[in-house]
């Protein structure tokens, strides 16, 4: 049945049931520009979201070489045809006027003039060997995004790695992922997701810790209601401060004080561990560490969790027995752990809590440590985080030999005389001056990175020469010395995967603006430029096309987790994505990890040998074969430790940050797109009902957020958070407001991170956006008028009735077509 759907007021769309153990059904979503008939469509492009980690595919509608709209791909695995708000509408971007189209140098005079690309490639590659001249290739430093594709990552890792030699390689992925990958590898001895989305189609519970899928990944939420009209249904359990979609849907939610994670999951685990609801045999068989933690969490008892997290014991016990009795346990787990105080240490909880259970490897039983960009696991899997590519291990000889041979360099080329370089710590290198070339891709710090103030002076340092490729002049771009225009998604081909390891193909649909270029084609030029070769006097990088690139990525893949040897881009084309690994031994990939055993913690093959949670003291491959010498899965306890910074009479609130439905990152392509931007147009602030009524203040109030870094200035939305905790939106910046790329000028500033504080977890080095003390003060009382609030998501106003609700229109409704076939058609089907 088709139907006509406002996905701005509905943003999940309608319900298509289902039962337990059954399959997801379809329904395709399909949004067209208005005046534009799908008969019209002349060509229908597939492509895959570039907005969210969900990986939800998609075909884009061209008609007259121009994107007029998008439709679901109903025979994927993902999404089974649906699309969500930023998905249906986020492709405006793409089209937007104020896009670049040539590239920018930094004049004499201060301002950005346009040039050709042959004035910007020498400048950079000009500036590039100078330094390495004369400060060595440990002065250049990269900083990319998690919303390139596989092939732009994997030149870029090879061109940093062996071409510069640097191991200042780092992605934006630090600040949203980073602890996700550092929990498997303590977990289980490499990266790679052990669930699958799958798994909702088969939980009898599904817990949630610190992760609002409906707002980070609403499709997976979609599937979750549906579940929950279905026969059957799931229990969920919510973790969460704030009343979120989840919470509201949940059989049980948990509320506590931010920073306090460890010590609610220790509680879990002690109550779990107590009434003897552990899978004993899978202990005993694929675990170790087990009476280490049994013995950190003894004592760890509800009362004693209530008076650290501010949660009733009742209910925490209550929460222990979901837990404990579930038959298919599927845990996931997002920003509200990783960007928080002992991230690391508490996501690894998450994987004790379903290795004692033994709910691993089983259909509905699994753990799913999400991302929160689109192509974060590519950052990861080919190095351009800074690890080595395909899940080596830099402490590992044999590893760095193993990689030295796929790119025919001598092993003393690649840089693994120490950790990689994390983003906190490039940029402080930055601010000391021994890093003094940072080129920036796909990414803008001078928003999205903690304590701006101090980001914006380090960018616009005389001696740090900036390069900044991207789509727009961003506020970060507006400080660079050269800024490259990029081509994006839909303008380019290449493949990345999503959080749940499933492979998708984008195929370019239209061209590029201008003389904007592919990200692959600007590395490739610049190794070109730059003349790296291998040992034998050959290029380096030999290969000139994306398609070219993967066959590379293949090789460097080979015989690792993350083997994409079966794959290839035409196999991409047409169907379903596919899960890795793929290759001879799973020829059509791989649900689920560990479905019999464990296979990658063994010393000689591991990606990491484990840190201590409460320090990051990094492991020896010693230590790490005495602890784990048949390379089973590690448990690691961890004590709880209070947060570093905590209220006080000047800063009595705790704040924290996170994002909306409606926006993505810096918002520079979601506030291009009409429907986005209406939906939350500004920044906010949220308070308690409780705090707010106390201080006599009400919706739409003018207030300043201040901490000890910095101030913001946002309207005050009044919810049902938890009391003595503030909440502001990460997205907005500068770029569309007076203040152009920051507040120095004397303007408020209305960007989150004027307030952050640069720390950082000490495992997984991901910042700790999540808990900083704060004072609020009044500016003046509203006007009337709703804060630019969403009221359907966790924003949603404790006094609801009172407010306008948030609405898209006619220009936002969708056409659903639930039951649809599968839209299996390639690039020229029309």
């Amino acid at each position: 049945m088709d139907a006509s759907v406002d996905r701005i007021a509905q943003p999940w769309g309608g319900r298509t049931p289902y039962g337990r153990n059954e399959p997801w059904p379809a329904r395709v979503d399909m949004f067209l520009r208005e005046g534009v008939d799908a008969g019209a469509v002349e060509h229908w492009v597939q492509a895959a979201s570039i907005l969210h980690s969900d990986g939800d595919a998609m075909d884009i509608a061209v008609v007259d070489g121009r994107m007029v709209g998008v439709r679901g791909r109903a025979v994927d695995r993902v999404n089974r045809g649906r699309l969500e708000p930023k998905d249906l509408f986020g492709w405006q971007a793409n089209t937007s006027r104020d896009r670049l189209r040539r590239p920018l140098v930094r004049q004499d005079d201060g301002r950005l003039a346009e040039c050709d690309w042959d004035t910007a490639m020498e400048r950079i590659v000009t500036r590039s060997r100078n330094l390495l001249d004369e400060h060595g290739a440990g002065s250049i430093g990269f900083y990319t995004s998690g919303q390139l594709f596989l092939e732009e990552y994997y030149t870029l890792a090879v061109l940093a790695k062996a071409g510069i030699g640097t191991n200042h390689l780092d992605g934006n992925t630090r600040l949203c992922t980073s602890t996700a990958a550092e929990a498997l590898k303590q977990s289980f001895g490499c990266d790679g997701q052990p669930g699958s989305y799958d798994d909702i189609d088969h939980a009898d519970v599904i817990a949630l810790f610190g992760h609002n899928i409906a707002e980070t990944q609403p499709v997976q939420w979609m599937r979750v209601l549906d579940r929950l009209d279905g026969g059957d249904p799931p229990r969920l359990l919510c973790v969460d401060p704030r009343p979120t979609p989840v919470a509201r849907a949940a059989a049980l939610h948990l509320a506590p004080r931010v920073g306090t994670n460890v010590a609610l999951l220790n509680t879990l685990l002690c109550e779990i561990i107590r009434t003897d609801r552990i899978d004993h045999d899978y202990i005993e068989a694929h675990t170790v560490g087990f009476e280490e933690l049994a013995s950190q969490v003894r004592g760890c008892t509800p009362e004693w969790a209530a008076g650290i997290c501010d949660v009733p014991a009742a209910r925490i016990a209550e929460a222990a027995e979901i837990l404990g009795t579930a038959d298919r346990l599927l845990s996931t787990v997002l920003q509200g752990v990783y960007q928080s105080h002992q991230a690391t240490a508490a996501a690894v909880q998450v994987n004790n809590l379903h290795l004692i259970r033994g709910m691993v490897g089983r259909p509905g039983a699994g753990v799913l440590q999400m991302n929160g960009q689109p192509t974060a696991q590519n950052t990861r899997e080919c190095g351009a985080n800074g690890d080595l590519p395909g899940f080596r291990n830099w402490q590992n000889d044999r590893h760095v030999a193993d990689l030295a041979k796929v790119w025919n360099v001598d092993p003393r080329t690649i840089p693994h005389y120490a950790p990689p370089t994390h983003a906190m710590q490039m940029f402080r290198y930055a601010e000391q001056g021994s890093i003094r070339m940072l080129w920036i891709s796909g990414t803008n710090p001078a928003v999205s990175l903690p304590e701006l103030s101090r980001i914006r002076s380090i960018l616009a340092r005389d001696h740090l020469f900036v390069v900044v490729q991207d789509l727009f002049l961003t506020e970060t771009a507006q400080l660079a010395d050269v800024v490259l225009p990029a081509a994006t998604w839909g303008e380019k081909t290449g493949t990345f995967t999503n959080a749940d390891r499933t492979v998708h193909l984008s195929d370019k649909a239209v061209e590029p603006p201008g003389e904007a270029r592919t990200d692959l084609d600007i590395f490739l030029d610049y190794a070109s430029r730059m003349d790296f070769r291998d040992k034998d006097g050959h290029p380096l990088i030999t290969w000139h096309d994306a398609e070219a690139a993967f066959e590379a990525w293949k090789r460097c893949s080979a015989g690792r987790p993350c083997d994409y040897t079966g794959l290839t881009h035409e196999r991409l084309r047409g169907g379903s994505g596919i899960q890795w690994p793929c290759n001879d031994q799973a020829p059509d990939g791989t649900g689920r990890l560990y479905t019999d055993g464990i296979h990658w913690a063994h010393p000689d093959v591991c990606e990491e040998y484990g840190k201590d949670l409460l320090t990051g003291a990094a492991q020896d491959v010693v230590e790490y074969r005495s602890l784990n010498p048949d390379g089973k899965a590690m448990i690691k306890a961890a004590a709880y430790l209070p947060p570093h910074e905590e209220p006080d009479k000047d800063y009595p609130y705790q704040l924290t940050t996170g994002r909306t439905l409606y926006h993505f990152h810096t918002r520079t392509k979601t506030a291009r797109a009409p429907q986005l931007n209406a939906a939350a147009p500004g920044v906010w602030v949220e308070a308690s009902a409780a705090d707010a009524a106390e201080l006599g203040w009400d919706e739409g109030d003018l207030v300043e957020v201040r901490t000890r870094r910095g101030t913001l200035q946002g309207q005050l939305r009044v919810t049902g958070i938890r009391p003595g905790l503030l909440f502001v939106p990460f997205h907005y910046g500068y770029w569309d407001t007076p203040a152009g790329h920051g507040p120095d000028d004397g303007m408020p500033g209305r960007a989150a991170n004027e307030t952050t504080i640069s720390d950082w977890d000490p495992a997984s080095k991901q910042p700790l956006f999540k808990t900083a003390a704060a004072a609020l003060h009044r500016i003046r009382p509203g006007d009337g008028r709703n804060a630019p609030a969403p009221t359907i998501t966790a924003s949603a106003s404790a006094h609801a009735g009172s407010l306008t609700a948030t609405t898209g229109g006619p220009a936002a409704h969708v056409s659903e077509s639930a039951g649809a076939s599968g839209h299996s058609e390639g690039k020229e089907a029309g």
